[in-house]
C-alpha cells in the first residue's frame, strides 16, 4: 500500500480485471483475429465514470501477482483512481473477461474467474476503517457478495460505516457467480439493511426483492430500509423513486456499438449527481445520456465520459 493519503469521497468496492474486447463485430470469439485490452470489472468501471467528473476516487479490489495486475495498478492511476486499496493476492490470477459483440442488443460475457478472482479475496485489513467511514460516497455490487471472504469483508465494512448516505448498492447480478437466484437474494437482503441507495435493472430487482414490475419493484427497495430505488428499465428508460418523490426518465436513444459499459457510466453520473446534491431528474438525465454515450463506443473504461460531453448530449449540443 502506497503513502498515507486523504480519505477518498468515493470508494468503489468489487470486481477489477482485464477486459479482452474483440475488434471485429458481428462474429464469434473463435473467429475473432484481434481484441483490444481494457482495465475493466463493474466497480472498477463506476470508480473511472465518477473520478471522470472530477471526484477523488479510490477503489478497494486485488489483482494476481502478475502483468495484467500491474498493468491494472498503472491503468487505474492514469484513468485518475487512486490504487492505494488494490491489493496484491498471493495465489489467484488477475482475471480476464471476454465479450463478443453483436449491436445492438447482444454482447455476450465469458469470464475467466476458476477458481476464483483476487476480487474476491478482500479482506477488512485492505482498507483502514476511516476511509470506509468518512468517504462520502461508498458503492458496491451484489457480486461482491458471492464468496468468502469477500461476503463477510463487505458485511463488516458495511456495519462499520453504519448505513451513512450515501452507501450506494449496485445490484448488479451476475448468475455465474451463485449457484442459484435464492442464495443471491438471501445475501442481497442482507447488504440491503446497509444502503441508502439501490440500483437496479428488472431482473436484477427480481433476485433483490421477488418483483419485476418497476413501481413494485421500487417500492419493495423502499420496504428495505433504501432512501432511493433505482430501476433501469432498458429501452424504456429508468424509474426512480423515495418516499416523498417519483421520477421516471426515458431512454437516450444511441446507435449501439456495445451496450456492456452504459450501466457502469450510469453509474459514475449517479455518483456526480448525489455528490452535487443535484435534483433526482437531472441526475437520471444526466445518467441516462452518460450510458448512452459509452454504449456508442467500443470500449468500457476508457469511454467514461466527461461531465462536458454528458452536457452536451443533454442539452442537444453533441
Amino acid at each position: 500500500m502506497s503513502e498515507e493519503r486523504s480519505v477518498a469521497e468515493i470508494l468503489a468496492i468489487g470486481r477489477l480485471g482485464v477486459d479482452l474486447y474483440p475488434l471485429q463485430d458481428g462474429v464469434g470469439l473463435g473467429d475473432v483475429t484481434s481484441f483490444g485490452k481494457y482495465l475493466g470489472g463493474s466497480a472498477a468501471n463506476v470508480a473511472v465514470a465518477a473520478a471522470r467528473y472530477g471526484h477523488d476516487t479510490a477503489l478497494l479490489s486485488r489483482v494476481g501477482d502478475d502483468p495484467f495486475g500491474r498493468y491494472l495498478r498503472e491503468e487505474l492511476e492514469r484513468l485518475g483512481v487512486r490504487s492505494d486499496f488494490v491489493a496484491t493476492d498471493p495465489s489467484y490470477k488477475t482475471p480476464i473477461t471476454f465479450c463478443e459483440i453483436f449491436p445492438p442488443d447482444d454482447f455476450p460475457l465469458y469470464f475467466y474467474r476458476e477458481p476464483t478472482a483476487p476480487d474476491l479475496q478482500i479482506r477488512p485489513g485492505d482498507v483502514d476503517a476511516q476511509t470506509v467511514r468518512e468517504a462520502t460516497l461508498l458503492w458496491f455490487t451484489a457480486t461482491g457478495l458471492s464468496e468468502e471472504p469477500s461476503r463477510q469483508t463487505h458485511l463488516d465494512l458495511l456495519a462499520s460505516r453504519g448505513r451513512r448516505a450515501h452507501t450506494v448498492f449496485d445490484l448488479d447480478y451476475r448468475p455465474m457467480f451463485w449457484e442459484a437466484p435464492e442464495a443471491a437474494r438471501t445475501q442481497i437482503q442482507r447488504a440491503l439493511e446497509f444502503a441508502t441507495v439501490a440500483v437496479g435493472n428488472r431482473e436484477e430487482c427480481e433476485v433483490a426483492v421477488g418483483e419485476t414490475e418497476p413501481q413494485r419493484a421500487a417500492d419493495a427497495l423502499l420496504e428495505r430500509g433504501v432512501e432511493l430505488a433505482i430501476v433501469k428499465q432498458g429501452p424504456r428508460g429508468v424509474l426512480a423513486k423515495t418516499r416523498s418523490t417519483q421520477v421516471e426518465i426515458p431512454a437516450t436513444p444511441v446507435e449501439v456499438v456495445n451496450g456492456l459499459g452504459a450501466g457502469d457510466a450510469f453509474g459514475g453520473a449517479l455518483c456526480h449527481g448525489l455528490l452535487a446534491g443535484w435534483e433526482l431528474e437531472k441526475t437520471l438525465i444526466y445518467a441516462n445520456a452518460a450510458g448512452g454515450i459509452v454504449a456508442g463506443r467500443r470500449e468500457c473504461s476508457t469511454a467514461m465520459p466527461t461531465e462536458r460531453e454528458v452536457a452536451e448530449v443533454v442539452n442537444g449540443d453533441a
